[in-house]
């Protein structure tokens, strides 16, 4: 993918040039990029990834902020206008708990952003991806609401892929 096929598919779900905004399981830094375009300068955003040479490959040089960690345990991370979780939710077999996790990080009406690849069925690179059809189901036992999906795209790997968006409703977060 391109940055312009990035771009687009996130950009419905950014409908602010600003804010606190995270990118959970950023590798190096694709999506965070492309949100940094559609956020503006004046946003601040920190991309999180275990792998501490991957942060500083994509990212070194840019005023986005890196945090080494695993977006599987507790982050230190609150109040978040929106979190983007670009091809890093399929590596996790249990997702319930991370997804209570991310929706406690962002502030009452924050957004997730999820892209994902098209299908239920995984393989060793991709071991536990997810239709948008199961994506509204975990949304929704998460606690987030008013899912839905941004766009789909053909992919190489896996048929297709989607993103999509979720919102962390009023009062959420305690």
């Amino acid at each position: 993918m391109n940055h312009a096929d990035l771009l687009g598919l996130i950009e419905d779900a950014i409908t602010e040039r600003r804010g606190n905004w995270a990118d959970l399981g950023a590798g190096e830094g694709a999506f965070t990029r492309a949100l940094a375009d559609l956020l503006g300068p004046s946003a601040h955003i920190i991309a999180v990834d275990r792998d501490a040479g991957a942060l500083r490959r994509g990212l070194a040089g840019t005023a986005i902020d890196t945090k080494v960690a695993d977006f599987t345990r507790p982050l230190d991370l609150s109040n978040l206008d929106g979190i983007v979780m670009a091809n890093s939710l399929h590596f996790v077999r249990d997702k319930g708990s991370v997804l209570e996790s991310v929706r406690k990080m962002l502030r009452p009406g924050g957004k997730l952003i999820v892209v994902e690849y098209g299908t239920d069925r995984g393989n060793p690179w991709v071991p536990h991806p997810f239709t948008f059809e199961r994506w509204q189901q975990m949304a929704a036992q998460a606690g987030f609401e008013k899912t839905r999906l941004l766009r789909t795209i053909p992919s190489r790997h896996l048929g297709s892929m989607y993103s999509a968006v979720s919102v962390s409703p009023a009062g959420s977060n305690q």
